[in-house]
Order: C-alpha cells, then sequence, then structure tokens
C-alpha cells in the first residue's frame, strides 16, 4: 500500500453510526445480567461459575490505590453488554448493515485485510460481527475465531488457557470485572513450527453512548511457531463517560515468538483500562509494540512473565495525552529463569495540559543468573501546562546479572524550534518533525499501513493544537 492512499481525518473516529442494537440492557452491573449473558451464549456451566465468582470479587475488591483518579467513573451509567443488530461471525464484509459495514470502511479495515493480513477480525459493541482467516493458514492448523466461537469448539483447549494461569480474575478489580462481563474477542492457536506470515488483526469497535467493552484475546502459540497480531480500538465522542476493560492472554510455548502490536485510539470520554499478560517459556520470545493516543484515562502496563530459561521480552511504547488525557502507561517484567532478557523503551508526548506517566517494574528472583534487563523511558513535553512523570521500579534478587536504567523528561527546546523555523519551516512543522523523530523507534516496528496511522494521528493532535 502507498503511504498516500490512506487518508485518516479526526472524523473517521470520532463519529457515531447509528445506534441500531438487538438487546439493550438496563445500564450497570448485577448478576442477572451476567446470567443472561452467559445463556445468551450458550455457555457451559463452568463458564457461568467463573463469571458469578468474579462478579463477587470485583464487588469486595478495591478501586486501584495508584495512577489516575477514577473517581467520575460510575459503573451504574455504563451499558455492559450491547448486541448489535448483526449477524456474528461473517464471512463477507457484505453482510453486514450498512452502517456498520461503513463505519469499518472508512477505518480501512476490509482494504488491509486484502492486501496485507492472513485473516481479520471485526467487533462492534460486545458481538464478533465479521471474522475471516486465509484458507493458507487453515491448512496448516492455524484457529483463528472470537472467544465465544472457540469456547464452544475447543473447550478443553479453552478452559486449560482462560484467566487460570496468566491472568486470573482475583488479579485486581478490573480484571474482575472483565471474567464477570467478557464477550467477544479473539483466539489464536498456531500449531508447532507453523510461522505465519502475514499479521492477523482484530478491531474493536464501541458505538453507544456510555458503552462498555471487555473483549478477552487469547494466544497460545505452541513450540517453534510464529505470529504477528494487531490490535486496533476506537469509539466516537461522546459527553459521557464509556469504558474500556479488555484482557490480552498470551502463551509463548518454548522455542516459540509472539508480537503483539496495538494502536488504542479511544475517545476523549473512555477510561481504557486494560490488562495484557503473557507467560514465556524456554528460548522464546515475547514482543510488545503499543500505540496510546486516546482516551480520556488509561492504566495500561503490558506484562512479560520470563519463566523458562533464555526467555526473552522487549517493549516498545508511545504514549500521548493533550487536555483532558491521562496516559498512566508502561511495562512490567518478571525474571523468574536464569539468562532471560528484557528491554524496553517507553516514548510519551504531552501538550496542553495533558499527563502522561510511565509506571514500570522489573523484577529479578534470586537465582536467575546471566538475567540482563535494560529500561529506557523519556518524555516530551510540547508546553509549559503538561506534565511529564516516570515511577520505574527495579527489585533485583540476584547479583550476577545485568540491569541499566535510563529516565529523561524534557520540553521541545525554543532553540531546536528556532533552528527549524530559520531554514523555512512553520512552528507546527518544527514540532512535527521533532516528534516525528521522538517515537521513530516505535513507528519503525509497525507495519507500514499502522505507521501512517499513528503518525498521522500525532500530526492532526498537533495541527489541531500549534496555531
Amino acid at each position: 500500500m502507498q503511504t498516500t492512499s490512506l487518508k485518516i481525518t479526526r472524523e473517521i473516529y470520532d463519529k457515531p453510526a447509528a445506534e441500531k442494537l438487538a438487546f439493550k440492557p438496563k445500564p450497570g452491573l448485577s448478576e442477572e445480567l451476567i446470567k443472561y449473558i452467559s445463556r445468551d451464549k450458550g455457555e457451559p456451566e463452568w463458564m457461568l461459575k467463573k463469571r458469578l465468582e468474579a462478579f463477587k470479587l470485583f464487588q469486595e475488591m478495591p478501586m486501584p490505590n495508584f495512577g489516575p483518579d477514577l473517581s467520575e467513573l460510575d459503573f451504574n451509567k455504563i451499558y455492559f453488554y450491547l448486541k448489535p443488530k448483526a449477524k456474528k461471525n461473517s464471512k463477507n464484509w457484505k453482510e453486514l448493515p450498512k452502517e456498520i459495514r461503513e463505519t469499518y470502511e472508512k477505518l480501512g479495515i476490509p482494504k488491509a485485510e486484502r492486501e496485507a493480513l492472513a485473516g481479520v477480525g471485526a467487533q462492534y459493541e460486545s458481538e464478533v460481527v465479521y471474522h475471516k482467516l486465509k484458507k493458507e493458514w487453515e491448512k496448516q492448523g492455524v484457529i483463528f475465531l472470537d472467544c465465544d466461537e472457540a469456547l464452544k469448539l475447543y473447550p478443553e483447549l479453552f478452559k486449560k488457557y482462560f484467566m487460570s494461569t496468566c491472568i486470573q480474575p482475583s488479579l485486581h478489580k478490573f480484571a474482575a470485572l472483565h471474567a464477570a462481563v467478557w464477550s467477544g474477542g479473539t483466539f489464536i492457536y498456531v500449531p508447532k513450527n507453523v510461522k505465519v506470515k502475514q499479521p492477523l488483526q482484530a478491531y474493536f469497535r464501541m458505538n453507544a453512548k456510555r458503552a462498555g467493552q471487555f473483549e478477552h484475546t487469547l494466544i497460545i502459540a505452541d513450540e517453534g511457531s510464529e505470529v504477528h497480531y494487531i490490535e486496533g480500538c476506537s469509539a466516537p465522542v461522546y459527553d459521557e463517560n464509556a469504558l474500556h476493560a479488555g484482557c490480552v492472554e498470551i502463551h509463548v510455548l518454548k522455542g516459540a515468538k509472539v508480537r503483539y502490536s496495538s494502536i488504542e485510539n479511544w475517545s476523549k470520554n473512555t477510561y481504557n483500562l486494560n490488562t495484557k499478560r503473557a507467560i514465556v517459556h524456554e528460548n522464546a520470545v515475547m514482543d510488545w509494540v503499543n500505540g496510546n493516543t486516546g482516551s480520556k484515562v488509561t492504566m495500561l502496563y503490558p506484562c512479560s512473565v520470563l519463566i523458562g530459561e533464555g526467555a526473552k521480552t522487549s517493549y516498545i511504547g508511545i504514549a500521548y495525552a493533550s487536555r483532558g488525557q491521562n496516559q498512566d502507561t508502561g511495562c512490567k517484567v518478571y525474571h523468574l529463569a536464569p539468562n532471560t532478557t528484557s528491554h524496553i523503551v517507553s516514548k510519551s508526548i504531552s501538550m496542553n495540559g495533558g499527563i502522561t506517566n510511565y509506571r514500570g517494574l522489573v523484577k529479578i528472583k534470586r537465582g536467575c543468573k546471566g538475567a540482563k534487563s535494560s529500561v529506557n523511558c523519556e518524555g516530551l513535553m510540547l508546553d509549559n501546562k503538561s506534565k511529564a512523570t516516570t515511577f520505574p521500579s527495579m527489585e533485583v534478587e540476584e547479583n550476577d546479572v545485568a540491569v541499566s536504567h535510563e529516565a529523561a523528561v524534557g520540553k521541545v527546546g525554543e532553540e531546536q524550534i528556532f533552528y527549524l523555523m530559520s531554514r523555512g519551516f512553520s512552528e507546527q512543522e518544527a514540532t512535527k518533525i521533532i516528534v516525528s523523530g521522538f517515537i521513530e523507534p516505535l513507528i519503525k516496528e509497525l507495519p507500514l499501513e499502522y505507521a501512517v496511522e499513528l503518525n498521522r494521528l500525532l500530526e492532526m493532535e498537533i495541527e489541531n493544537s500549534v496555531v
């Protein structure tokens, strides 16, 4: 795809479609609603039991005692399960209702599927409305389904991995909430030694006011396999708050490699309280690439648990915050085996009073000799009103390790702007050039189409802010 063919405007993301729903409950969460969700999906008894146990945990657990203020998030105003008037899991875009199909066409998903992807899933509100895997990967045994279908078709495999060893409902309040009301999402299983050469993608779209979306992503990369999975997310702008509390569980078995790329562009009335974690086995590799440009509040800390000798993980993240936004992001790594490696690069941009925080943890347990970890976090402020802070934590219980940490927070220098303006650039163009150079490490890790999208999103924010 040529970069000039991707035309991005803010309206693509911010404009809602007409609200046409097959089911819309009263706002708020109750045991009756959870039972309805499970019954409506035809789930086995064990899943209903898990949901109800998680709901009890959610009611008992406190809100997070760190990070951004969540006091304006009112659970009683959120719609926790919304069913669109659309066929589930269509394999032809033409089968979707016009307003839903046009939304995804504006976002460029069908075009990306034709030109660059091995398969696509598209979720609208609480249900996956489109899902398709190219036949060449089906023939090699790759499973690519939404989680509702995977639970029915592969019940033993699903039960073994779903919120049991990677992420448990007791992890925190929003993990418990997710376990109680999850719906849709993505299930991927890649057989031994199969290398999926094109990315798989899912795109999650919230449309209704005060919506809640709780998709579940479960990826199992068997021994020696490889897969790249991309998630995109967006929602229209409303005056009332919305909630996203998805969950991503990734199991990277011996010698496997998984790359998870995400561009999260939720509207600025959305609380993005997502949980992502990977279990990484012997000589396996887990790479995280994260771009966060939207949301009112984000609390997101992708985590790798390195349980096998020689396991490796990397994290490259960029967070952007403007007026009324608080991006609290970072990465966690637990080194639980010898000769494990982690490399973390986090960059943030704040302007117009936006707040960005890096919040990270690297823990190396005793006995993990030969472990290596490097952390580099940088914050760039484009004015005097914004804030950028870092909260790194390193807990090292072993002496025979190599650990480094660098952090820097600063403003765009007036001399940099002046130099570029003296070469004929406007202030806006000069700011774009500086920001582009700052985020280059992330951009070069994304497929071309998504790098263009992220670059353009940031450019639009600067265009709207620099006069």
